[in-house]
């Protein structure tokens, strides 16, 4: 059924119901699971090379962070997981790496980080399914989920 699994993962309580969702069906599939964190880019503007160079290290070690956390989620379940970290727009950079790593699922949360601004754009749940080279699971958050 599946082969390849990719979870949108942003470290968000969506993400992590979206994760758990994604192990369970690796599991049951045998697919090999990827996790995808996108960085989005720094300000262009900064007032001093001090501010770029903290908050670039706020960022590094927020996805160093979060990695870990699905890693050791999967392994805790006996499901590796490949996690990767890239930069760019979150739905331009989960669809193209989607698409290039012939993927036959994608997994994503309902909610994540941008969740206001989603209200207002649509969300990037809804631009994945849109834009997704594969069929796309959207995992909302119920009560008594993990």
């Amino acid at each position: 059924m599946y082969r390849k699994i990719l979870v949108a993962y942003d470290g968000s309580e969506g993400a992590k119901h979206a994760l758990h969702a994604a192990i369970e069906l690796a599991k049951i599939t045998g697919a090999r699971l990827f996790s995808l964190s996108v960085r989005e880019h720094l300000p262009y503007f900064a007032s001093s090379i001090d501010e770029v160079d903290e908050a670039r290290e706020q960022i590094e070690g927020f996805f160093e962070r979060i990695t870990l956390e699905a890693k050791t989620t999967a392994g805790v379940h006996g499901v590796p997981l490949e996690a990767i970290v890239r930069p760019g727009h979150e739905v331009e950079t989960i669809v193209k790496f989607a698409r290039e790593g012939a993927f036959d699922l994608l997994v994503a949360g309902s909610t994540g980080h941008s969740n206001v601004l989603g209200r207002i754009m649509g969300g990037t749940a809804q631009n994945l399914v849109r834009s997704a080279p594969c069929s796309v699971l959207i995992v909302k958050e119920t009560a008594g989920s993990p």
